[in-house]
């Protein structure tokens, strides 16, 4: 263990320094480790990933994505994580019945659904490039999801291997299984708002924070529903919530302790995955089936799997942008609309049939602000097809499709060439597609100066907001102005009206005060 720890720090300098993403540096690590001698197979329960190892890391990535941004790109992010995922099965399904002997279209299908989700920690290796933003957004969203349909997908396919099954029966089970999860994320969620609002201890806040993932996803397991889904509702909630919520210490607390942790579990994933090559190479050569014939397989699935995502990422990308010009010729009735309801707005809303409450007006004239903020925003960074080629190239598979593949039963036909064949995906994908992302990215994506005039613009109106909201607190102590401050970035995060990242580097430097001022006042605490 002290070992894996010193590789994993070691592995996250140097990948700094060499410029390679440290997942990458871990799995050749691991499988260069695993094919030593002397050193003893390692095989891992793959329910320590899959309940163990990704509640608390689809957790953490949830918390830190942006909720506008998601629900903004939802649509995109649906359709990659539920729709793709299934088709990427179904075509994958067909292949590998084909071109392995003895496996029927169910087991087939099983292995699809096994190599179809891309990974959420995989595609990390994207955040620290330079892509749009939007790109970065419906990548992370994708990885939060898939993993859920690729499980249920994955259940129903071993169960129609056994029996037969209708395709109502395969959509209702993956309906409640998201449902029931997607409820018990909010509830746990806002719970742990609840509790940890009033707990003062730093420390035991951020002890409390690393149980909320298992409470969310324990529960849902044990209902039949999807652990990782409730999870990633849960940090959705979290993230969402917390800054008006928790103290700038506790959350400062959550974000080192959950780095820490971040760092060590995704190593840990990445460095068992190579680990683990000499075991399952050894089972295939124990059944004979020929490495070299995995090895094929494999080559064949991975090229299915770029080609289907390429074929399904264009008109993707084509219909988003229809979208958006639909919404920019939008944007004018809206304005419309917002100068009629400052007019007169009962008789707008209602036609003088019923009185319109100032609430109503309220709620409407929110909603207009908030679509006017989503259609600047689809128009400020349009998607074309360089995008779209980073969706395509950055769809990476990782430790799920490996863990996933070891939970097919023992009376899998060919089990043994089957986990070989997803090792071999993942880590193709791993070494393929992470390897050359960085290369990619820079063919596709135009050179210029990385200051844009929306840049400027989205921080001169952070600078006029926050002086907006402290003006009628002159005079006032910094704190009152601190906290109104940092409700006026909410309301305008909330709103859409800048962008996630302006405004979190905004939050951090009101945090930051605010923790000074804490200091100075209980220099002890």
């Amino acid at each position: 263990m002290v070992a894996g720890l010193l590789a994993i720090a070691a592995a996250s300098m140097l990948g700094e320094r060499i410029g390679v993403a440290a997942p990458l540096l871990l799995v050749l690590l691991g499988i260069g480790i695993s094919l030593m001698p002397f050193v003893p197979d390692v095989e891992i329960d793959p329910e320590w990933i899959l309940a163990g190892v990704l509640p608390p890391l689809l957790y953490s990535a949830s918390v830190s994505m942006p909720t506008m941004d998601f629900r903004r790109e939802f649509g995109a992010i649906g359709g990659l994580s539920v729709l793709l995922v299934v088709i990427s099965a179904i075509v994958l399904g067909s292949f590998f019945s084909c071109v392995i002997p003895d496996l029927n279209i169910w087991w087939g299908i099983a292995l699809g659904a096994i190599v179809s989700p891309t990974d959420a920690v995989a595609t990390s290796i994207v955040r620290g490039l330079p892509v749009s933003k939007r790109v970065v957004s419906i990548l992370e969203g994708e990885g939060l999801l898939n993993d859920a349909t690729a499980l249920v997908l994955l259940r129903t396919a071993i169960a129609g291997a056994a029996a037969s099954v209708s395709l109502l029966g395969v959509i209702g089970d993956f309906v409640f299984a998201v449902a029931v999860a997607a409820v018990i994320g909010l509830v746990v969620g806002h719970l742990n708002l609840k509790i940890r609002s009033k707990v003062t201890d730093s420390t035991v806040n951020t002890v409390i924070s690393f149980t909320v993932p298992f409470l969310a996803a324990v529960p849902a397991e044990e209902l039949g529903a999807s652990g990782l889904v409730a999870a990633v509702v849960a940090g959705l909630v979290t993230g969402h919530g917390a800054p008006r919520s928790l103290s700038p210490r506790h959350r400062l607390s959550d974000t080192q302790n959950w780095r820490a942790v971040e760092l060590v579990l995704e190593g840990a994933v990445f460095l068992t995955m190579g680990l683990e090559l000499s075991t399952i190479v050894a089972d295939v050569n124990d059944d004979h089936r020929g490495i070299g014939t995995a090895a094929l397989v494999a080559a064949g699935a991975l090229i299915v799997t770029i080609l289907v995502r390429a074929a399904f990422v264009a008109p993707l990308i084509r219909l988003l942008r229809r979208r958006a010009a639909r919404f920019e010729r939008l944007k004018p009735k809206l304005y419309d609309a917002a100068g009629r309801l400052d007019g007169d707005g009962e008789t707008y809303l209602f036609r003088g049939r019923r009185q319109a409450s100032e609430s109503q007006i309220a709620r409407f004239r929110t909603r207009i602000r908030r679509g006017l903020a989503d259609i600047d925003y689809f128009l400020a960074a349009p998607l074309d097809w360089r995008d779209g080629t980073v969706v395509v190239w950055a769809g990476m598979r990782g430790a799920v499709t490996l863990a996933a593949a070891q939970t097919l039963p023992e009376d899998t036909p060919a089990r043994s060439l089957l986990v070989l064949v997803a090792f071999l995906v993942a880590v193709g994908s791993l070494l393929l597609q992470g390897g050359t992302l960085k290369r990619v990215v820079g063919w596709v994506t135009p050179t210029g100066a990385e200051e844009t005039e929306e840049d400027d613009a989205q921080r001169e109106g952070i600078r006029r907001l926050l002086a907006e909201a402290a003006a009628p607190l002159d005079g006032q102590s910094r704190w009152e102005q601190i906290s109104a401050q940092r409700t006026a970035l909410l309301d305008a995060r909330d709103d859409g009206l800048f962008d996630a990242e302006s405004l979190e580097k905004a939050l951090n430097v009101l945090d930051a005060e605010q923790i000074g001022l804490e200091l100075r006042r209980h220099p002890e605490g």
